[in-house]
């Protein structure tokens, strides 16, 4: 008789089962990414087409960034690629300029996108002593300007990164945490099993697959097949009320 090949199968969490869930698990450390997990949409790609669109880039560094941006949607641009583009895009500008700027991006656009449930799940965790971290690819000055929504300090952020200089932003790349990048940026800093990830699509992949506890959150249709494959647990946050 042919062997039966059994598929794991991933259960979908309710609200009062995710929770229940991680506070069961008491996690000691937690990883979360950012787009699309704590909230809904792309930051980093928004952040991108408002500053061309606000004037803060040059009308050169525009044209450029858009055709290597439709070049990365044909599949012609490395996600590794693009990603650290969209970074060195505002060299020469000042740092404090652009810190005010991704504040005023976020506070507006992404802000109130933010899904409700996770932004209780990371506060519920710190107050019960979890040390909670934010890894993202999208530049490092947006994601820590909105880990102060969810009491994460800019050092326990790792996000796309470059050199800035005397005040300026230089094109060096320090690091690109995406995909197998976001499992190499947290052991470098001494992370190599965390208790919790939370994470949305493919390019978090890798890290959910060293916790020993993986949360997907919010998946696209990419990760939603890997978790039925692996047993992953997912959970959808209900809509924000923007």
């Amino acid at each position: 008789m042919a062997q039966q090949l059994i598929t794991p199968k991933t259960s979908t969490l309710s609200s009062s089962e995710f929770f229940r869930r991680i506070d069961a698990i008491q996690p000691a450390v937690a990883v979360f990414d950012c787009d699309g997990t704590l909230w809904s949409g792309d930051a980093g790609v928004g952040f991108m087409q408002w500053s061309m669109e606000s004037g803060l880039l040059s009308r050169e560094a525009c044209n450029w960034m858009d055709s290597r941006y439709r070049a990365y949607l044909r599949g012609e641009v490395s996600e590794l690629a693009i990603c650290g583009e969209m970074v060195q895009i505002y060299r020469d500008l000042r740092e404090s300029e652009l810190r005010q700027a991704v504040h005023t991006y976020f506070d507006a656009m992404i802000r109130p996108n933010i899904f409700p449930e996770m932004s209780e799940a990371c506060n519920r965790l710190q107050q019960r002593g979890t040390v909670a971290w934010a890894v993202s690819s999208t530049n490092s000055w947006l994601i820590e300007d909105a880990m102060q929504h969810f009491g994460i300090p800019a050092e326990r952020v790792l996000a796309a990164r470059v050199r800035v200089s005397n005040g300026l932003i230089a094109e060096e790349l320090l690091d690109i945490p995406t995909d197998e990048g976001k499992v190499h940026s947290l052991a470098r800093v001494g992370i190599t099993e965390p208790d919790a990830v939370f994470g949305n699509s493919i390019h978090d992949a890798a890290m959910l697959a060293i916790a020993k506890h993986p949360f997907v959150v919010n998946p696209t249709a990419e990760l939603t097949e890997i978790a039925a494959l692996q047993g992953w647990p997912i959970f959808q946050p209900g809509p924000v009320h923007a």
